[in-house]
């Protein structure tokens, strides 16, 4: 039952219908609302007057963008908003970080990448879970800094636009891209960190961005640096694991890009379960081309 003073107050009804009773503020004006006149917006509920206002301010490449994604059925989108995923990959990193530091760099050892791992005809040792592991392990403060912001950066951009589950295939893709590009361009070399899968969500930002209509001028400029910095030498950075993982990246990109409707749903997961096929395949050529 509701008091006489609560009935009175008119911030207990849709503005825009006196006679409906509702608890729902517009996330833009803090106006109640009825369901009638919601409008699902990233955070909340957006009112229909505050809706037309926004459309009014879209630049011509947004309007653009809301055409062509809002025809065929965005990408799902957390239903939360949170990048649950982007946050329990940093604390997962950050935690194998510290079991290096507590238990010693045996921890890193057992993580790392090397394409000896993947060969056991030659090497006698057949690890391959190491092709993701790898991407959990750092070698020092700086490296698991740097990375794990980026992933932070990034990720709060596109795990909300794909949802958690394309984000983490996403994640997880690049990861495997990153490692197979050090086993076909550097198999002598071990790394560690996540820096292939970061330069995959990087990859896949500047596809889905293009698709969006996005301006790519910035996000270029920031690969393009990055990916410089592989190449200096002494720096110790793995260019081949950066190039793997932005190549791999704007694939599942494109994928997520060409296959938003639900009813594509199917397609997309065939898709990506072949590249990643695709992926594991070419740890084939290796023994091939390098005897």
């Amino acid at each position: 039952m509701t008091t006489p003073e609560f009935t009175r107050n008119r911030e207990n009804y849709c503005y825009r219908h006196p006679d409906r009773q509702s608890f729902v503020l517009c996330q833009r004006c803090l106006r109640t609302i009825c369901p009638e006149c919601q409008t699902p917006a990233a955070v909340g509920v957006i009112c229909p007057e505050c809706m037309a206002e926004q459309r009014r301010e879209q630049t011509p490449a947004q309007r653009r963008a809301e055409r062509r994604w809002s025809r065929s059925a965005p990408v799902a989108a957390v239903s939360s908003g949170q990048p649950v995923v982007t946050y329990t990959v940093i604390a997962i990193c950050f935690g194998v970080y510290v079991l290096q530091l507590v238990l010693g760099p045996q921890v890193g050892q057992w993580l790392l990448f090397s394409a000896g791992y993947l060969y056991p005809q030659i090497t006698g040792v057949f690890e391959p879970w190491r092709l993701l592991t790898s991407a959990f392990a750092h070698s020092s403060f700086w490296h698991v800094g740097l990375n794990m912001l980026s992933l932070w950066m990034i990720g709060r951009i596109l795990e909300p636009l794909l949802g958690r589950g394309r984000f983490l295939a996403l994640y997880l893709l690049s990861a495997i891209g990153g490692s197979v590009g050090v086993a076909l361009l550097a198999p002598s070399s071990a790394v560690v960190g996540a820096s292939g899968a970061i330069f995959g969500l990087f990859g896949a930002l500047v596809i889905i961005a293009r698709h969006l209509g996005a301006n790519l001028a910035g996000i270029l400029i920031v690969v393009g640096i990055n990916l410089a910095i592989g190449f200096v030498p002494g720096m110790g950075i793995s260019w081949q694991a950066h190039v793997g993982g932005l190549v791999t990246g704007a694939l599942v990109g494109l994928v997520l890009a060409r296959t938003r409707r639900r009813d594509q749903r199917a397609l997309q997961i065939g898709l990506l379960a072949g590249l990643g096929i695709v992926l594991l395949l070419l740890l084939l050529l290796p023994p091939v081309i390098y005897g």
